[in-house]
């Protein structure tokens, strides 16, 4: 099977939810909005190959320097590596499933997870805001991923900065997307660019993304359907290489 007989999905969280582009064999690539990952899956085949910027598969215990494709992918990035985080456990990503009312029930709850965190890290260590932001987005597709097994073939973890430069010839881009939580117009020239160069329309690139998604939300869901597109051709690499597994079988690598 390749990519030009399967439909391809790449995938990011985003405010209102994921953020998805995606391309039926023999169609242009289009870009949609979806408010949970399961109306996402619903949306496409049985067959359809998904690319998501999002940890699958996680620890019981942490161990300094991630789950073990986090430490891998770094080494790769230069001075990118810093949008690669750790995970901590899967107790302390269940420690508070409530929605929050306030922010400091917010704040609450991310006090409760890094008391987790600590008992089940070495050396100890807490949850950092960025983590802790989408746990609920990375629970939405653990749950998925646990009670629908044959889910695991076609719904694999990427990384926007890894495929921009396994993309790029094994380089990582020269600039950030972001500057002190601001976009950075500079380094997302670089990406249209790239992506481009990957058979994307720079009018496609240039349109502005759906409302609840940011402009780099949609690069890199950009840049996750090429992901899947070569996972589906078998000329992806998982890191590492075979992917590990978690407690509950699910496969634990990041593809580019």
């Amino acid at each position: 099977m390749t990519s030009a007989e399967v439909v391809v999905a790449g995938v990011d969280g985003c405010k209102a939810g994921w953020i998805v582009v995606r391309r039926a064999p023999g169609s242009l690539p289009s870009v949609e909005i979806f408010a949970s990952f399961a109306m996402l899956l619903a949306a496409v085949p049985d067959d359809a190959i998904v690319a998501v910027d999002m940890p699958i598969g996680l620890p019981e215990f942490s161990s300094k320097g991630g789950r073990g494709p986090e430490a891998q992918v770094r080494s790769l990035l230069g001075p990118r590596q810093s949008s690669v985080f750790s995970i901590p456990s899967r107790a302390a990503l269940y420690a508070d499933t409530a929605e929050f009312t306030s922010i400091e029930a917010w704040y609450a709850a991310h006090r409760r997870a890094s008391d987790v965190a600590r008992t089940t890290s070495d050396p100890p260590r807490g949850v950092s805001i960025q983590a802790f932001g989408i746990f609920g987005k990375i629970r939405e597709i653990d749950t998925l991923l646990i009670s629908r097994p044959e889910l695991r073939g076609r719904v694999f973890e990427s990384h926007p900065e890894v495929a921009f430069c396994r993309l790029n010839g094994g380089q990582a881009m020269l600039m950030p997307k972001k500057v002190k939580g601001s976009i950075n117009p500079a380094g997302m020239a670089e990406r249209k660019a790239l992506l481009s160069r990957h058979g994307y329309a720079i009018d496609f690139l240039d349109q502005a993304p759906p409302r609840g998604a940011a402009a780099d939300d949609f690069l890199d869901a950009a840049a996750m359907m090429l992901i899947a597109g070569r996972i589906a051709a078998c000329t992806a690499r998982p890191f590492p290489d075979p992917p590990l597994t978690d407690g509950f079988g699910i496969p634990v690598a990041i593809w580019a």
